[in-house]
């Protein structure tokens, strides 16, 4: 912390602006990031943003979030990072080094968060930029970052009295953020407060304005000139910096160095990024006076403990103590047990508290729900819920039933979000909607909604998925909607990666635009807001169900990907402890990495998407790969309130395989003439499970999503590679 202060207080006294320059470790090769840090400090770089690589950098520019997706590919890890500083600082980089990346990484670090602390202190770093902590947690990791940790007395030496980290965590602030927000931001900074020039996620993009004052009259009233300001985003030529340096005492560089990087050849990068910084920060070699650092006398290793001083300097050595989970509690109202909150970066703060606020006053307003019956008729509510005769039969089990929502307008579920989201758009004023969408049911719902009311619809879908639902890009498009194919970082993308992109394009556009999640996943309001939407599902199917039977089912039966359709169902029955509800994933073709969508059934806790809940992680918190024969499933995260189902033990999940699905596709078109869609076919094969486990005299309800026609394709494609008849 105390090297962060002293290098404003160095350009301060040679009246220049503190030059702040971005690198991710390991791009482009995980040896040359050392001697481009020092490459950077030789070009008068004063301080040094080193990126922690993550497969999901939502707010990341392209140039960045390319070398996030070369650097993971380098086999780049916390620990990798945590020598490359150490190597640096042997070689004579003196500047302070702040690590830069998103909170799933340091959740998921070895023996915890205290362990991380010591760790990057004994390498060298001096402090963290967190982009996505909820704002409890920013307090608790700031406080965490300054404290000297949890130590046993019997171990203490002499000096621990006055031992700490003194890390610094750097908060951020947005043009979006509010002043309210912004006092307790400024007031909680230890060395200095980001401010992001504009919202964008398009570093290179951006073109500086007026605004940029007036933003930062607003911060300065918070900071009293008690703690500096630097800006990033945007700032890419030395009449860039300039235009900046008027305002505030620190301007950061990020994306045009890594494209600098990325275009220059091996043998001149560290020559180009060391001639780019004197010329931006307009310096020559010999003015540039590199100051001095105390080294550490220690080595780094997994089991010393290092605290207080310079790179460990003085610092006393302890054996490392039992790990400690991490305390996440937060707000209750945006939480499902220990699931949910708001993960997401400060430019999307302000827009989700105005969604929350128009969500929790239509909610409680019969007029949004008289106007949602108003189209009762459009989408063809209520769905149908029969009994499948001949597939009960087939299985000599349980009676099977089938909820219809194959049979809405646009031939799924989806509409019911749809039209819910929107209408709620039109309450904010907003005239843009965008939306993703894997198996292109929820595109379809959105373009069609939208075509009603005349709004622009900008759908996002990965390449992949574009391909194999050819016939419902084309739909979206008839209804006029433009579809935004989304690459994945090698290659074809898929829900994942179009999730992604639209959050992108949302933080870009926040004043006119609405982003109509498709699913439960997503930061705190999104679940409770498509679930409710989405318990009409539930609602009928209960009501329809003891109309005609006097009772309730005994199981019902959901397909999970997002896992929307599985929340309207089940939510209807949560206190019916006597039903059964069973969730079924996609268990793909294995179960290793990149075979399976199974979240709930073999992920993990972690943070995806700006909410905690299970997701598909490795050991350091990356995100997996998925795959499932349906697209609509072929997602590495799932809801909230789910997870806290799972944990709970109120519903079971398991998965079905592609060959499961496509059995149980077929089965159901020859016995009951109905074509489902292959994330439908899912619950199809965990009903046909569960109905022989419930026995004949029972009762099991299915969710039929979706048709399948937009499937057709696939399974021709699919069913001889698994050996299956058509």
């Amino acid at each position: 912390m105390e090297a962060i202060k002293r290098a404003f207080a160095l350009s301060k006294a040679q009246n220049r602006t503190a030059l702040i320059t971005y690198v991710t470790a390991g791009f482009p090769s995980l040896h040359e990031t050392a001697g481009i840090m020092l490459a950077m400090q030789a070009g008068g770089a004063d301080i040094i943003e080193l990126g922690i690589p993550f497969t999901d950098p939502m707010v990341d520019e392209p140039a960045i979030q390319r070398s996030n997706a070369q650097a993971l590919e380098n086999g780049v890890r916390i620990p990798t990072i945590l020598q490359m500083v150490k190597s640096a600082r042997h070689q004579g980089l003196a500047v302070p080094v702040l690590l830069m990346g998103y909170c799933n990484i340091v959740y998921e670090y070895p023996f915890g968060e205290e362990k991380f602390l010591r760790d990057c202190k004994a390498a060298g770093v001096d402090g963290f930029i967190i982009v996505d902590f909820p704002e409890d947690e920013a307090a608790r990791f700031s406080q965490a970052c300054e404290s000297k940790g949890s130590v046993c007395p019997s171990m203490q030496p002499r000096n621990a009295a006055n031992a700490n980290y003194r890390l610094s965590y750097v908060p951020l602030i947005a043009p979006t953020t509010s002043d309210s927000r912004m006092e307790k931001i400024c007031s909680s900074a230890t060395s200095f407060v980001h401010v992001l020039s504009c919202v964008a996620p398009t570093g290179a993009q951006v073109n500086l304005d007026d605004g940029l004052g007036n933003l930062l009259d607003r911060v300065y009233r918070y900071t009293r000139d008690s703690i500096p300001i630097a800006v990033g985003f945007g700032i890419n030529t030395r009449d860039d910096f300039l235009e900046v340096a008027r305002f505030a005492e620190g301007v950061v560089v990020g994306s045009q160095i890594v494209s600098i990087l990325e275009m220059s050849p091996q043998i001149s990068r560290k020559v180009k990024a060391k001639e780019y910084c004197l010329d931006v920060a307009g310096r020559s070699e010999r003015n540039i006076i590199i100051p001095e650092r105390p080294r550490a006398r220690q080595l780094m290793s997994s089991t010393t403990v290092y605290l207080s001083g310079e790179d460990g300097a003085n610092d006393m050595v302890l054996e490392p103590e039992q790990p400690k989970e991490v305390n996440l509690q937060t707000d209750a109202h945006t939480r499902f047990g220990n699931f949910g909150g708001q993960y997401i970066p400060e430019a999307l703060r302000e827009c989700l508290a105005e969604l929350e606020k128009a969500w929790v006053a239509a909610k409680d307003d019969p007029a949004f729900w008289a106007e949602i019956e108003s189209h009762a008729s459009y989408i063809n509510r209520p769905s149908s819920l029969h009994l499948a005769s001949r597939l009960t039969e087939h299985v000599g089990g349980a009676n099977i039933w089938l909820k219809r929502e194959d049979l809405n307008h646009t031939g799924s579920y989806k509409i019911n979000n749809a039209l819910g989201q929107i209408l709620l758009a039109r309450r904010l004023g907003k005239t843009s909607i965008i939306a993703e969408t894997g198996a292109g049911q929820h595109g379809v719902a959105i373009a069609s909604i939208c075509a009603q009311f005349g709004l622009k619809c900008t759908i996002f879908m990965g390449t992949d998925d574009v391909e194999r639902q050819n016939l419902n890009v084309f739909s979206m498009r008839l209804h006029g909607a433009t579809v935004v194919p989304v690459d994945g970082p090698h290659g074809k993308g898929q829900l994942f990666n179009a999730v992604s992109q639209a959050f992108r394009a949302w933080i870009a556009n926040v004043e006119t635009t609405h982003y109509a999640v498709g699913s439960v996943l997503g930061p705190h309001p999104y679940p409770t807001i498509v679930r409710t939407l989405q318990s009409v599902i539930g609602n009928e199917t209960r009501a329809q169900f003891q109309s005609m039977n006097g009772k309730l089912p005994d199981a019902v039966v959901a397909c999970v990907g997002g896992g929307s359709n599985a929340a309207g169902m089940f939510h209807a029955f949560l206190k019916d402890l006597n039903v059964l509800l069973v969730g079924v994933e996609g268990g793909g073709v294995g179960e290793m990495a990149g075979e399976h969508s199974a979240t709930l059934t073999r992920g993990s806790v972690g943070v995806l998407h700006g909410v905690r809940s299970y997701v598909l992680q490795d050991k350091d918190g990356q995100i997996q790969n998925t795959h499932s024969i349906s697209p609509g499933l072929n997602y590495p995260g799932v809801g909230p309130e789910l997870s806290n189902w799972k944990d709970s033990g109120r519903a079971k999940f398991f998965s079905a395989t592609d060959e499961e699905v496509l059995s149980a596709f077929t089965l159901l078109c020859k016995l009951e003439g109905i074509m489902p869609a292959l994330e439908s076919s899912h619950a199809i094969a965990g009903a046909l499970k569960v109905a022989r486990d419930v026995g004949v005299g029972g009762n099991v309800i299915v969710c039929l999503s979706g048709r399948g026609e937009k499937d057709i394709q696939t399974v021709v494609d699919f069913l001889p590679a698994l050996g299956l008849r058509d």
